[in-house]
């Protein structure tokens, strides 16, 4: 029989499945996709790898321009190969209407066309010098002069040829020069893999659903971004739902307690009364899980596509069908209510027969000695996640603390709850009077347990608002603030809908490129201040890293493949802000002629005038702007996890307000064969409500702030400002409002329609 009881566990437990089923489907489909542009490339070379903990995405190290070229020469021959083509991109931006596209911010040679099947539609191929074949969508006819920005400064090229899709091409030989390096030679027709294997010369061979590892670094960055809010929201599902149940179960267990005790004292032990509450919570998760995995499965496709709306993946991804996330879903079901139920069930098994009789009416003993030593160990395990995050220097590391200590913390309020409830329901109620107050009060207090389960999914809700929106909120001033110090100027020019700053628009300003050393990547900046003469200067970090010091000199490969030893003229220590490894401009643009600067003080006096490419911004802005995508996207990201832990919350706090109130029809009886008016009870269970929500709200709110107090203590250790824990209270009251209307509906409506059924006159004879 589907109780109300059951009926809440069986919606908390397909909520649940749902969500993880659906992050579960997007997480099977999110894998790396071969980009568009290499659509006809059956095979692909890759140039050696290399890795950094800081860039989860580094780029190959490219083979130089001589060993490419010797390299496709051998490939070309291989019996299949139709035709071996050196990928060489650059950056180059069209103008049109005076702004720059923002669809296309790179070109290639002519011959990598035939990696994506491009073919003209007008004109002839670019074969020469200042010459360019562009995407038809321009609205650039053949014979038009295009304006064009390169890393060097703007330039004037005649349009040759059209293509249907959105790309630059020019001759091959202007792509060899602004682009000498190689990272990728693709491969046209249907070659013997082993042969190419054998020409390739130790070249990392890619085919079939290898080739998505050439998609580009904003694709695998999007892409990375998406598989943490998808853990995120798997983790968040998981904690929620368990402790959903839990409380579920726990108040119905609480409320079951005469029930259990006629059980007892008829003869059943305690291990038929525990199997009893845990098959029922399996059947639920059962049923549950399976419907979650269906649920799950049909809104994969359109929350997919927000995802790709919201930057969290690329634009190639697609949600498709998958088996195991459906057979984690269905499993996880009956996992979770058992996890969720297991509390329950022990605590139900431990009760005695004449014990539970004479407790069916009055709580004696809210709080057990196994509750308190099981608070307080998540009290000590959320301090001392607290503490982690001022000693941690890695930024994802100290998220992860944050996070642990605010779930520890949050268990611990629940579990504490009943021994607190007293003290806030006296601490807000002392002043209240009358016969409506006293009740509202002394019932609280007689049921401390029954009012920290209602309180608890609201606990939930509101720690979950206030830590992860407050969080948010102080990391982005932290290093904003960061940013603003380091600039150390009044205004800032910054690109203004382009990758970077050209030559021309910031001749002064610090190029960046990367370099590889041996096995790893580093960015360097190309300082107009330092020495053409060689030289590098390290900060003290890369010098350890590297092995070296002072006077001593490092092997490094430059973007254009050139491999060079480099002398290290300085070690300095290490700053904020600074990519640890300074060459001269020079020494940068020599080696990678697609070098931008990503931002430039304006010198003192300088007209503010803004370049072509670019825009003149105080220091706070550029502060605030520098990060603004990555800001915008993890507000996206909280919100959603607001969403999550909100909808859980009100899901919980709608089932145990209505369950609440179902369980004390007869007190509610009594009021009126006391006296009360209907009126009189449905305000009573009102303010019981209300009550409920403002205790869940001040312990949650008191959890989630003793939490960021470590994570803000972790910031000023990171970052080195003295920023001030901020919370955007607008966020975690609107979530208190939720849970403040649906709690007052959850319990007034049950109660309005057993007041209208019931007589107390025919009650009273």
């Amino acid at each position: 029989m589907l109780t109300r009881d059951r009926l809440g566990s069986l919606l908390a437990v397909l909520v649940g499945t749902a969500v993880v089923t659906l992050t579960l489907t997007l997480l099977a489909s999110a894998g790396p996709r071969c980009p568009e542009r290499f659509s006809a490339v059956t095979v692909a070379l890759l140039s050696p790898e290399v890795s950094t903990p800081a860039d989860p995405f580094p780029e190959s190290r490219p083979w130089p321009a001589d060993e490419a070229t010797r390299l496709t020469a051998r490939l070309v021959e291989v019996p299949g190969v139709r035709a071996a083509v050196a990928d060489r991109p650059f950056y180059a931006q069209p103008l049109v209407a005076g702004r720059p596209v923002a669809a296309i911010q790179q070109g290639l040679g002519w011959a990598s066309a035939a990696m994506a099947s491009d073919r003209l539609v007008a004109g002839r191929a670019a074969t020469g010098s200042g010459e360019v074949v562009l995407g038809r969508s321009l609205g650039l006819p053949v014979g038009a002069t295009a304006t064009v920005l390169t890393a060097s400064g703007p330039a004037s090229w005649r349009v040759t040829g059209l293509v249907e899709a959105d790309r630059l091409y020019v001759a091959d030989a202007e792509a060899a020069r602004l682009a000498p390096g190689v990272r990728v030679i693709g491969l046209t027709g249907n070659p013997d893999l082993d042969e190419v294997r054998a020409a390739a010369g130790g070249a990392t061979v890619l085919h079939g659903s290898g080739l998505g590892r050439l998609e580009s670094r904003s694709d695998a960055h999007d892409r990375w971004i998406g598989l943490q809010v998808l853990t995120a929201m798997i983790a968040l599902s998981v904690f929620s739902s368990i402790f959903v149940i839990a409380s579920t179960l726990a108040l119905s267990i609480n409320q079951r307690r005469r029930e259990i005790g006629l059980l007892r004292a008829v003869g059943a032990t305690p291990r038929q009364v525990r199997l009893t509450v845990l098959r029922e919570a399996a059947v639920i998760g059962l049923w549950g899980g399976a419907a979650g995995a269906v649920v799950g499965v049909l809104l994969a496709p359109m929350i997919g596509g927000v995802l790709v709306d919201a930057g969290f993946q690329p634009e190639s991804f697609r949600a498709g069908v998958h088996w195991w996330p459906v057979l984690a879903g269905i499993a996880l079901g009956p996992l979770v209510a058992v996890a969720g139920g297991s509390p329950a069930a022990r605590r139900a098994s431990r009760v005695r027969p004449l014990e539970a009789l004479r407790r069916a009416e009055v709580e004696t003993r809210p709080m057990t000695r196994t509750r308190w030593v099981v608070g307080l160990v998540f009290v000590v395990i959320g301090l001392a996640a607290g503490a982690a995050t001022v000693v941690t220097d890695d930024l994802s590391a100290l998220g992860t603390y944050a996070l642990l200590g605010a779930m520890a913390l949050i268990v611990s309020a629940t579990v504490l709850a009943p021994a607190v409830v007293p003290l806030v329901v006296r601490l807000i109620l002392r002043p209240a009077g009358g016969a409506l107050g006293t009740v509202i009060r002394e019932s609280a207090l007689a049921g401390a347990r029954r009012t920290a389960s209602t309180a608890a999914p609201v606990l939930l809700t509101v720690a979950f608002s206030v830590f992860i929106a407050g969080n948010v909120q102080t990391a982005e001033k932290a290093y904003a603030d960061r940013r603003a110090e380091a600039t150390g100027t009044r205004a800032v020019i910054v690109p203004d809908g382009t990758p970077g700053l050209s030559d021309v628009a910031a001749a002064d300003g610090e190029l960046v490129t990367s370099i590889y050393i041996g096995d790893t990547v580093a960015t360097a900046a190309g300082s107009p201040s330092s020495p053409a003469d060689g030289s590098v200067v390290l900060s003290e970090s890369r010098a350890r890293e590297w092995g070296v010091t002072e006077g001593g000199t490092i092997d490094a490969t430059f973007a254009d493949g050139a491999r060079v030893s480099l002398r290290v003229s300085a070690v300095r220590p290490d700053t904020s802000g600074s990519s640890g490894v300074v060459l001269s401009r020079a020494e940068v643009r020599r080696h990678d002629p697609s070098a931008l600067v990503q931002a430039t003080p304006v010198a003192a006096g300088a007209p503010a005038v803004a370049p072509l490419g670019g825009r003149i911004v105080d220091v706070a802005t550029y502060a605030r702007e520098a990060d603004a995508e990555e800001d915008r996207q993890v507000w996206i990201f909280t919100l959603l996890l607001i969403g999550i832990s909100v909808g859980y919350g009100s899901l919980a706090v709608a089932n145990t307000l209505a369950m609440a109130t179902a369980r004390r029809a007869n007190d509610y009886r009594l009021l009126r064969l006391a006296g009360a008016t209907r009126r009189q009870v449905l305000l009573t269970v009102a303010g019981e409500s209300a009550l409920s929500v403002l205790v869940g709200s001040v312990l949650g709110t008191a959890a989630a702030v003793l939490a960021l107090h470590g994570a803000t203590a972790g910031l000023r250790a990171q970052t080195g400002t003295s920023v001030a824990l901020t919370v955007p209270w607008p966020v975690p009251a609107a979530a208190v409002g939720a849970c403040f209307v649906l709690a007052v509906m959850a319990a007034t409506l049950p109660a309005r329609a057993h007041l209208t059924a019931a007589n107390p006159l025919r009650e009273r004879a």
